[in-house]
């Protein structure tokens, strides 16, 4: 009879194994650790109430809880240990968690384990503690998980259970979608948009909106993700893909947020550029947004609260500096309703087309799905209770319509600024209105040629210097500086979320920060001391924009193909004519975009025959990586079932466990999993599926 046999839940065979025929071996597999148990990343300390929690344990039986003594030699909770023994002890030796230990030491003396083996036995447990140790004192510096960063979420409040809308809610889900929003508000788009008013005038509003619009819908399913399966984009992406086409993903989803970064790093230093009339030089300025972006996202380190503070107030910031320069130039409100609300383009021709191409690939970016379903998971939901979980979807739906359409007027301002200035207009016009401006710097760039003005971030402050005067030229660098700084911020968010999601991989804070912040800051340091001043950046946006459009699929097709299938979403899964609309939308988008990113390449090539050679290599590959997506998201919407990738090992998706954490979904065989248990309990639902 085994007197040290308790009635707990059984454990996993892949346990600590020790063969007495080998004196006592290594660890043959170590049980995965649920994090919750080393406490929280603030303190770093092992808290022995978090342990239990974490660890499901029970301290009961073979413990006498009033001997204050006896409790004081408790050992860290620890895996079960089987010991398999040769000759007369071919029986197992059980310790449970939580066992004193001089208990322990009773055991093994009692089964006839020689003193050497005892001390073999000590010295592991001795070795297995200090190894948790080091692995709390990595903790404090490592990112936080989901479960260690609690103390770091937004709380939200309690409220009857009755009311369907509160305000104290909806103030406590604020937050996630405005970061997502600065995405839309980006030098990049800001360029975008005058340039799309010079082009244009009013006629491209309602492309502007349209894009919003889908914007929305895309982030919708973006935010649904990161709630419903407790993961973001990436680490979806990890679980789903295989090797190759992950690695491949995820390489195409760095050089969009490079793209992205270096808009958003040279446009602020434009706006340094300007505000100091020309004294700090573009390389300069870069190298001031590296540091201070630094400094902003150490903000964080003192709650996620207070950095989103810091961004609603550089909204804020291009709101009022942008709305300042729409009413001293009072645009035709007139023509900007019809242009808005009117979806047509009266004697357009192909600019005009590029051009509202160019706008929608401004405003969907693809780094930004990926950064809205991890800030979403900033919010400390209780995920056991399914109303829980439709709450947070309904009140971070209706952030997402405030916050873009806060952007979409910010947007509407600058185009409708420029539409009413340089539309029609010529460089002789705009140089004649400089000639008497002595305090505007730069006042001769334009040259006195009767060819249409070209615009960009820089040209467009130095003509509302000279129409307006000097105090329009710095509000106008101070909205530029303030997009282009909260931006920068987010590209590094996304990069940060993105890198750990598809390579696994927990650096310290201030590692990740260079590392990400280094990749995108070399080339744009290198374009920088490569140009010849700002002057000479009109077209690197539409190559940037360019680049961005090619890599659109790469976050397209997966949030469609993760919303959509029921093992990741469960009953929360988009409907049947949600996921037709969004698949066939998105392959509009990626069609429009590519014939636009080949009309560019061709032009700059000027349609040679090395052009075409250029092309052939690298386009197979894409085209061929973007029909997987395709073939892939069908699949997962179940509207293909045949797997013809089997054939080819490194896009073969084998059968894989996914662990989906879905704790509002009740398991009704725990019995089977876990032993037995009287009350029913909540669990993670691990699915299995192709």
């Amino acid at each position: 009879m085994n007197l040290w046999k308790r009635d707990e839940p059984k454990i996993d065979e892949k346990s600590w194994l020790f063969d007495s025929s080998s004196s006592l071996s290594t660890l043959s597999t170590i049980p995965k650790q649920n994090p919750s148990a080393y406490g929280t990343c603030r303190d770093g300390m092992l808290n022995d109430q978090e342990v239990d929690k974490g660890r499901g344990t029970k301290k009961k039986g073979g413990v006498n809880n009033g001997d204050k003594k006896r409790s004081q030699l408790l050992l860290t909770v620890q895996p079960t240990i089987r010991i398999k023994q040769t000759n007369d002890q071919q029986h197992k030796i059980e310790k449970l968690n939580s066992v004193p230990f001089d208990i322990k030491k009773t055991q093994l003396k009692m089964t006839g384990i020689n003193n050497n083996q005892q001390e073999v036995a000590e010295s592991q447990t001795k070795n297995k503690r200090e190894q948790q140790q080091n692995m709390e004192n990595e903790r404090t510096e490592s990112i936080c998980t989901e479960e260690e960063a609690l103390d770091y979420m937004v709380a939200i409040p309690e409220t009857d259970g009755e009311s369907i809308f509160s305000l104290r809610k909806l103030w406590a889900f604020t937050g996630p979608g405005f970061l997502m929003s600065i995405a839309y508000l980006d030098p990049g788009n800001i360029e975008s948009d005058l340039q799309s008013g010079t082009v244009a005038r009013y006629k491209l509003l309602w492309v502007l909106l349209m894009a919003h619009i889908l914007g929305f819908f895309l982030q919708r399913l973006s935010a649904r993700l990161g709630v419903v399966s407790g993961k973001n984009m990436a680490e979806m992406a990890y679980e789903f893909y295989p090797k190759v086409p992950r690695l491949f993903l995820w390489s195409m989803i760095e050089i969009a947020i490079i793209c992205s970064d270096m808009q958003e790093v040279i446009g602020t230093a434009i706006a340094f550029s300007l505000l100091s009339n020309g004294r700090i030089p573009l390389f300069v300025g870069v190298l001031i947004t590296m540091v201070d972006t630094f400094t902003f996202l150490l903000i964080d380190r003192y709650g996620f609260r207070k950095l989103e503070f810091i961004f609603a107030l550089l909204i804020a910031t291009m709101a009022i500096t942008f709305g300042f320069e729409f009413f001293v130039v009072k645009p035709d409100i007139v023509d900007l309703i019809s242009g808005t609300l009117l979806p047509y383009c009266p004697d357009c021709g192909r600019k005009e087309f590029l051009q509202a191409i160019s706008v929608v690939g401004a405003v969907i970016m693809p780094h930004n799905l990926y950064l809205h379903s991890a800030l979403v998971k900033s919010r400390k939901i209780d995920r056991s209770q399914r109303r829980n979980i439709s709450e947070a979807n309904l009140y971070y739906f209706i952030e997402c319509v405030i916050a873009l359409t806060c952007s979409f007027f910010i947007n509407l301002f600058v185009v409708s600024v420029f539409a009413h200035g340089l539309y029609g207009k010529t460089n002789a016009d705009i140089f004649k209105s400089c000639e008497g401006q002595s305090t505007i710097p730069d006042r001769q760039l334009f040259p006195n040629n009767t060819d249409p003005v070209e615009a960009d971030i820089y040209k467009g402050g130095i003509f509302l210097g000279c129409q307006f005067g000097l105090t329009a030229l710095y509000v106008w660098g101070v909205g530029i500086m303030a997009a282009g700084q909260s931006s920068t911020m987010t590209g590094t968010y996304a990069g940060q979320f993105t890198m750990e999601g598809f390579l696994q991989i927990k650096w310290p804070r201030w590692r990740r920060v260079l590392f990400t912040r280094s990749i995108a800051i070399v080339p744009t340091l290198s374009l920088a001391l490569k140009t010849q001043g700002v002057q000479n950046l009109t077209g690197m946006n539409d190559l940037l924009n360019c680049v961005q459009m090619i890599q659109l699929p790469f976050a397209l097709l997966p949030i469609i193909t993760f919303t959509a299938h029921r093992k990741i979403m469960f009953d929360f899964c988009t409907t049947l004519t949600g996921q037709v609309f969004a698949f066939f939308t998105s392959l509009l988008v990626i069609a429009i975009n590519l014939y636009f990113s080949f009309d560019y390449i061709m032009a700059e090539l000027e349609g040679t025959w090395m052009a075409w050679i250029m092309l052939i290599g690298p386009g197979s590959i894409y085209i061929t990586f973007v029909l997987y997506l395709i073939i892939t998201c069908l699949q997962s919407m179940s509207l293909l079932s045949l797997n013809i990738f089997d054939s080819i090992p490194f896009l073969k998706r084998e059968d894989t466990q996914f662990t989906i954490s879905a704790p509002w979904v009740k398991i009704t065989n725990f019995s089977e999993q876990i032993g037995s248990s009287r009350d029913p309990i909540d669990a993670t639902s691990s699915q299995t599926f192709r």
